[in-house]
Order: structure tokens, then sequence, then C-alpha cells
């Protein structure tokens, strides 16, 4: 227990989950709804385009890092050190232009961007790859803390301007700037960050994750937009006040998104290292115990989620969300999180099997499926319940081509047979024997 990776990969999301829940809170009440909308346009594209790094480099890095010598752990290591420098340091010089460029754009959100996003992908360097290092290692006790100095710090100081009565959108990303510099500070003085292997970095190496992340971010950028997206339609065609509310909805399901992100990030390097050393069997054994013990995990939260879904809604955003179609979004999107683990690790594993052209590809369908869907739905019935409508399609489509993808190139998975895996005794079994 002491270093089981699913309790700290657990742990680790769930502070992340939990304090981006508080701070929900905090801004729901403090900012006006003009503001609540811009922070959502901003950290919405703040993310979207930090996909550009992470999208090169993420799944590149654990997939050559897991199961290879040490020497070519180390190459991989300084290479990727040196790629997130080069790709930072052109995001920071691209915004010399863009922060002219933001004083000619109306939108709070999109202009506060413009400003701010060389310096915060500046800040966050250190972090984001000390976090790729510690998962790859499976050190999630490490990752553990280092989030919570990241997430914590952020609240902190959200916190102390409130206090101070000088909350406002701009002090917000203010506390957002500096809980990253924190983050990267702390990993690098705690020595997780083997920075000093910048030396052993490779050609040959930059150029293999390069080929593989060309792809991937790729399929990253679209994953974040796909995930965007509905928050520029909302607000270009039903407003901000409807934003807000969607927003509200959708906020809480970071509920599941706690095991899944865990559950994934213990399993990319476990299944990449099984496909690595050829080991077709026990890889699709371990990605069926995944799907079945997360889908698992989801059923108690969907029943609550029934239950208690305007008191839910109350806590996060106040009364007067309350009586709006937030707690119904956040019930009908619950049920279709059921899909969501399968839909996930048939991902993890088109990635594994050197396939990442697929999951690129399928993305794309799942963006056109939802703007379209989104767009054509809402110009007729003015809801914003087209958004779940949209949701469902995609989904069901990325599942039917990941399935068909595994089956022409590697294996026919059975999906009687994950389903049959659902029970606590498999959940038991599995976490507390690391994934066996």
């Amino acid at each position: 227990m002491k270093h089981n990776k699913h309790i700290h990969s657990l742990l680790g999301n769930g502070i992340i989950a939990g304090t981006g829940m508080l701070v929900s809170i905090v801004l729901f009440r403090v900012l006006s709804i003009a503001e609540m909308g811009a922070w959502i346009v901003f950290f919405s594209t703040i993310l979207l385009f930090d996909t550009i790094r992470s999208g090169i480099i993420t799944m590149a890095f654990v997939k050559f890092f897991s199961g290879t010598s040490d020497q070519r752990a180390n190459a991989v290591i300084g290479s990727t050190w040196y790629l997130a420098i080069v790709i930072t340091l052109f995001l920071l010089l691209l915004n010399i232009p863009s922060y002219i460029v933001s004083f000619y754009i109306n939108s709070a959100g999109f202009a506060y961007f413009l400003k701010w996003f060389g310096i915060i992908y500046m800040a966050s360097l250190p972090f984001f790859v000390i976090s790729c290092l510690l998962q790859a290692k499976q050190r999630f006790d490490q990752l553990l803390l280092l989030r919570l100095f990241n997430q914590g710090s952020f609240l902190l100081l959200l916190l102390l301007f409130v206090w101070l009565k000088m909350i406002d959108l701009q002090m917000t990303i203010l506390a957002y700037l500096v809980s990253n510099g924190i983050a990267s500070l702390v990993g690098l003085f705690l020595g997780w960050g083997d920075v000093y292997k910048l030396k052993f970095r490779s050609k040959k190496v930059v150029k293999e994750i390069i080929s593989f992340g060309k792809f991937s971010v790729g399929t990253n950028l679209s994953a974040t937009l796909l995930g965007s997206v509905d928050t520029y339609i909302i607000n270009f065609m039903l407003g901000p006040t409807a934003l807000a509310v969607f927003n509200t909805g959708i906020r809480l399901l970071q509920v599941v998104e706690i095991p899944l992100l865990s559950f994934a990030s213990t399993a990319m390097p476990t299944l990449s290292t099984l496909y690595n050393q050829g080991n077709q069997e026990e890889l699709v054994k371990v990605a069926k115990k995944y799907i079945a013990i997360v889908t698992i995990l989801f059923i108690p939260m969907i029943v609550l989620s029934f239950l208690f879904g305007d008191l839910a809604v109350w806590i996060l955003a106040g009364s007067k969300y309350v009586y709006t179609e937030a707690p119904n979004l956040l019930r009908l999107f619950m049920i279709l999180s059921l899909l969501y683990p399968l839909d996930r690790f048939l991902a993890l594993m088109v990635d594994v099997i050197h396939k990442p052209q697929v999951n690129l590809l399928k993305v794309l369908c799942m963006l056109a499926i939802n703007i379209v869907v989104d767009v054509v739905c809402i110009y007729y019935f003015k809801s914003i319940y087209c958004v779940v409508f949209g949701a469902i399609l995609a989904l069901l489509t990325a599942i039917a081509i990941s399935y068909h993808t595994l089956k022409k190139y590697y294996i026919r998975i059975s999906l009687i047979d994950i389903y049959k895996q659902l029970s606590f005794t498999t959940i038991k079994s599995f976490i507390f024997n690391n994934g066996k």
C-alpha cells in the first residue's frame, strides 16, 4: 500500500478535482457572470493551445521511456526536455505580436489569453516535463505532492485576493500564473526533473518523438478542441448566461474524471511495456480489467448524481443555478459516462500498437459530428440539451473506430468478456495488487 500506484494516482487526481471544485465554488461566487464567462473562455483556450506542447511530448515520452534500458531512458528524458524548451520558447516569441493584437479584441477572455499565454507556458514548463517523467516512472506519490503545490497554491492565492478585496478576472489569471511557477520551482528544487539529463539528448530520439507526436498533437489538439467547442458554440449562439449554466453542469463531471484519469495514467506505462515485450495476451487481459473496473466505479457516482444533482449544483454555484438546466445536464452526462472507460482504454491501446494516426482521425470525426449537431440543433431548437445529443453520437463513433482498428491490426477484443468482469471483487484484487 505504501507505494501502490493506483492509490497514489487516485489521490493525486482526487486532489486536483477537489481543489478544482473549490476554485470553481469561489469563482462562481466572486466573479460576475460576464467575468466568469471570460474566465471559462480564457482557461479553455490556454488548455487548447497547450496541447501543441503536451500533444507532441506526453504520449510519446511515456511510450518510449517505459520498459527500456537506462541509456535509452536517459536519451528520451534529455530529448524531451530539449523539445519542451524549444516549443515553449516558440510560444513565448509568438506572444510578442499577439500582445499587440490583444488590444483590438473585444472578447475579454480571448484578449487576456493573447496577453498572458507565453509567460504562463514558460512558468509551467518544468511542472509539465516533471509531471510526464513522474507518470512514466509511475511515481504517483511524488506526482500527488507536485499537483498539491500547483492546485493548492492557486486556491490559496484566490482566497488571499478575496480577503484583500482585490479579486477580479486579472487577479485570477495572475494567481493561475504564480501557482504554475510555484509547482515548477518545487519540482526542480526536489530534483524530480532530471534536468541534467538534457546532455543525453539525441537527434535520433528527438525525431522519434516528433514522428510519433505529430499524430498525437493532432489527436490531443482535436480532443481538447472537442472539449472546448461546446463552450465556444454556446457562447456564440446562446450567450454567456447559457455558457455559465452549461459549465456548471459539466464541471461536476470531474467526479468521474478522477478514476478515469488515474487509471489511464497507470495503464499507459503498463500497456506500453507489455507491447514492447510482445506479450499480447497479457496486454489485452490488463486492458479489459481496467475498462471493467473504472466502469464499476462510475455506477455509484451516477446513482448519487440522480438523487442529489440539485444539491450538487447548489453547492457548486449557488441557488441561482439550481432551477436551470444544469442539474439535468449533470444527470445526462453522467449516464453517458458509463461508456467513457471503454472509449478511453481502447484509444490507449490504439496508441500503444503504434496507430496514433487512427486516434487523430477518430477525434477529427468526433469533432466534426459534435460541431454539426450542436450548430444545427441549437439553431433550430435554441436548447442547451442539443449538446448532449452531439456528445452521444460522437462517443459511439469513437468507440466503433477504435474497436475496428484493434480488430484489424492487433487482436479482436470481446466486449462481452469485458463486462463479465464487472464485480467489486475484481476492483479489490486489481487495485491492491498494483494492476495484476
